[in-house]
């Protein structure tokens, strides 16, 4: 899979994107990363990608001329089966686990990272495939998030974690009962007791049954305390998950915690 970046700051990705997963990849020849500098589609001795905005206002927004010629360069048969280009905006939906593996469809993504004020809407318009947001905050660039989207897609790509399995029982991405999981189980290692603090004795039993129920209590549990807005989401449809999740707001049924000293 080949991503594209599309940025005037190429520097940014020499840190980023050359440790874990994804240098795994590029080195495995799973995944391929070009760094595209915007400043090369100027023409002027500056080499200037932004302007002051059309009817006055503070910053400025980033023009559509360098950023079309651009893309149109760096896709020339641009084929919407293959191709997708994504412009990292604050108006975007938020990405998460689906639209990792929405993108992970497409041969090569090309990602535009926004600066200054904003980006000419005629890009949004008439250019990206879609505009994606990484969070509900505000960044410099849209470096970053490049940078979390293309590691969260090439772990997806078969090959790239060596045990793919791995991927399948991930927060979000959890396929042992249909891709029920939202958020994954507590996790304990060696050594059993810490501190005084003691892993769970249902995960120390072999029990492979009562361990996957355990896992899945503590994974719902965990979820309410942490995340409620996913919780109340999760549960919504499924009757039995949300009597749990009552059963924990009200101090019952609530999977043994290392936090407790047994």
């Amino acid at each position: 899979m080949k991503f594209h970046l599309l940025t005037i700051f190429p520097e940014f990705f020499r840190g980023p994107l050359d440790f874990g997963v994804v240098a795994r990849g590029v080195a495995a020849g799973l995944v391929d990363v070009q760094i595209h500098n915007l400043r090369d589609w100027t023409y002027d001795v500056h080499k200037s990608v932004d302007d002051r905005p059309f009817g006055g206002g503070e910053g400025m927004v980033m023009k559509p001329q360098p950023l079309f010629e651009a893309v149109e360069a760096i896709l020339p048969e641009r084929d919407p089966e293959r191709h997708r280009v994504v412009l990292l905006s604050a108006h975007g939906p938020l990405f998460d686990q689906q639209a990792a593996r929405r993108l992970l469809e497409f041969k090569e993504v090309l990602l535009i990272c926004g600066r200054y004020e904003g980006v000419d809407e005629r890009v949004s318009e008439h250019l990206a495939d879609e505009e994606i947001s990484i969070g509900n905050f505000v960044l410099s660039g849209g470096e970053l998030g490049a940078a979390v989207i293309v590691d969260a897609v090439s772990r997806l790509i078969p090959g790239v974690l060596g045990n793919q399995d791995s991927s399948l029982h991930e927060s979000f991405s959890d396929m042992e009962e249909g891709g029920e999981f939202l958020l994954d189980c507590p996790h304990y290692t060696r050594p059993a007791v810490f501190r005084g603090w003691s892993a769970p004795e249902v995960l120390l039993g072999g029990n492979h049954k009562e361990i996957r129920k355990w896992r899945r209590n503590a994974a719902l549990e965990k979820m309410r305390r942490m995340r409620p807005d996913l919780s109340r989401q999760f549960a919504a449809d499924r009757e039995p998950d949300e009597q749990f999740l009552k059963g924990t707001e009200s101090g019952h049924d609530e999977p043994h915690s290392a936090k407790d000293p047994q």
